[in-house]
C-alpha cells in the first residue's frame, strides 16, 4: 500500500516562501549588476570628445597621442575594450585615472568617506522629521486642528517641488552670506555639514511627511484605532504602539525612492559647496573626458543604489511578510 505524502507543516511554507524571496531578490540583483556595468561602460564611449587629446593637450604630435591610446587599448575594437573592462572588474581593477595618472580605487578611497557621511546624515534626518512630522500633523488632523494641517500642506508642497540646488542657493545666500553664520564651501569643521546636510534633507524630509500624514490618517479612520481610543490608551500606547508600525511599510518603500533621489541630488549639492566627495569627483570626470574614472564611479552609485534597493525590500518584508506573497 502507497503511502500518502505528508502535508507540508504551517511553518515550513512561510520560511521557503521567505527564501524563495531573498533567491528572486538576488538574482534580479545579479542581473541588474550585469546591465548596469554594461551601461557604465558604454555611457562613457557616448561623452563626445577625444580623452586622450584631452590628457595630453591640443598640441600634443599625433605620434604621442597614438601611442597612448595603444597603450590604454582605446585603438581596440569596441567589444574587445568590453571584454577587457569586464577582466579587469573581475579583480577588482577599476584602472588608472586619465588625468591625475593615480589608481581609481585611491581616488574614490579618498572621496567615498565624505559622501557616504553626507548622504547618511541626511537621510537619517529626513526618517526623523519626516516621520516624526507626518504622525504629528495626522494625529493633530484627527483631533480638530484643521489650520494646521492646512498650513502644513502649504508648506510641505512648497519644500517638495523646490529642487535640491534651489534650496542650496537660498540656504547658502541666507546663512552663509548674509548671515555669516556658516562656512559656504569645503569641510572645515562641524558647522561646515550643516548646509549641505540641509539642503539635501528638506525636500525629502517634506516629502516623506506628506506621505506618512496620509497613511497615518487612513490607520486613524479604521476602527480598532477607534476603539483603541475609546478605551482611553496612553498616548505612547496609542500612537507608538499602533499608529506608528502601521505606517512603517509606507515610511520604508517611499524611503528608498527618496535615497535614491538624495543619492542623485548629492552630485549637484557637492558642486554647489564644492565638497571633496564622489559627486564633484564625478562632475569633474565627465568634463574631462576622464574614462576610467567616470565608468568606476557611474558604477559606484548605480551599485549603492541597487543596494538600497534590495536593503528597502528585505526591511518591507520584515515588517509586511504579505509582500514576499505579492511579489511572486
Amino acid at each position: 500500500m502507497a503511502s500518502l505524502p505528508l502535508p507540508e507543516s504551517a511553518g515550513t511554507r512561510p520560511a521557503v516562501s521567505r527564501l524563495a524571496f531573498v533567491g528572486r531578490k538576488l538574482l534580479r540583483l545579479a542581473v541588474s549588476i550585469w546591465i548596469l556595468i554594461t551601461v557604465a561602460f558604454l555611457l562613457v564611449h557616448l561623452i563626445p570628445g577625444d580623452p586622450v587629446r584631452a590628457s595630453l593637450g591640443l598640441t600634443a604630435p599625433p605620434e604621442l597621442v597614438e601611442a597612448r591610446r595603444q597603450v590604454l587599448g582605446l585603438d581596440q575594437p569596441l567589444i574587445h575594450q568590453y571584454a577587457d573592462y569586464l577582466a579587469a572588474l573581475s579583480r577588482l581593477d577599476l584602472g588608472t585615472s586619465f588625468m591625475s595618472q593615480l589608481p581609481v580605487t585611491e581616488i574614490i578611497g579618498q572621496r567615498l568617506l565624505n559622501s557616504l557621511l553626507l548622504a547618511l546624515l541626511a537621510m537619517a534626518i529626513v526618517f526623523l522629521i519626516g516621520v516624526s512630522a507626518g504622525l504629528g500633523i495626522a494625529v493633530a488632523s484627527w483631533n480638530g486642528h484643521r489650520r494646521a494641517d492646512g498650513l502644513f500642506n502649504l508648506s510641505s508642497g512648497i519644500l517638495t517641488a523646490m529642487p535640491e540646488f534651489v534650496t542650496a542657493v537660498i540656504l547658502t545666500s541666507l546663512f552663509a552670506v548674509m548671515l555669516n553664520w556658516l562656512p559656504v564651501a569645503g569641510i572645515s569643521g562641524p558647522t561646515s555639514w550643516i548646509l549641505p546636510v540641509a539642503a539635501l534633507s528638506i525636500g525629502p524630509a517634506a516629502a516623506l511627511a506628506r506621505i506618512i500624514r496620509i497613511e497615518a490618517l487612513k490607520v486613524l479612520a479604521q476602527d480598532h484605532m477607534r476603539t483603541a481610543r475609546a478605551k482611553r490608551l496612553g498616548w505612547r500606547r496609542l500612537y507608538l504602539g499602533h499608529l506608528l508600525p502601521n505606517c512603517l511599510t509606507a515610511a520604508f518603500a517611499v524611503g528608498g525612492l527618496l535615497m535614491r533621489s538624495l543619492i542623485a541630488g548629492t552630485v549637484l549639492v557637492e558642486n554647489i559647496f564644492a565638497w571633496p566627495g564622489l559627486g564633484s569627483a564625478l562632475v569633474l570626470a565627465i568634463l574631462q573626458k576622464d574614462y576610467p574614472l567616470t565608468q568606476a564611479l557611474i558604477l559606484l552609485f548605480g551599485l549603492i543604489i541597487l543596494l538600497v534597493n534590495l536593503v528597502v525590500d528585505l526591511l518591507i518584508a520584515t515588517v509586511d511578510p504579505r509582500s514576499t506573497l505579492a511579489d511572486a
